[in-house]
């Protein structure tokens, strides 16, 4: 068997109002409550991986500005990734 097709046995304990959006979602799409674990988990890994490569690429194009209003503009981009809504709020 290939490794991608493996499977290990993960014991996960989910909030209830977690658990109960699950087995909606699942019921909704007919799928196994495991499956919709295993596809939400999935997307989520993808987003974060998107996330991460958009920051890098942000960040080399910071790295690289050489107009000062830019390189501010994308300072202000990169510290929005980083903290949220906090960057340029005052804090």
């Amino acid at each position: 068997m290939p490794a991608e097709q493996k499977t290990i046995r993960q014991s996960v304990s989910l909030p209830a109002k977690v658990a109960m959006q699950v087995r909606a979602m699942a019921k909704t799409r007919r799928l196994s409550v495991t499956r919709m674990l295993v596809e939400l988990i999935e997307n989520g890994i993808e987003t974060e991986r998107r996330k991460q490569q958009e920051f890098f690429e942000l960040a080399d194009r910071f790295r690289n500005e050489k107009d000062p209003e830019s390189a501010k503009r994308l300072g202000d981009q990169l510290g929005r990734m980083v903290f949220g809504g906090l960057c340029g709020a005052g804090y």
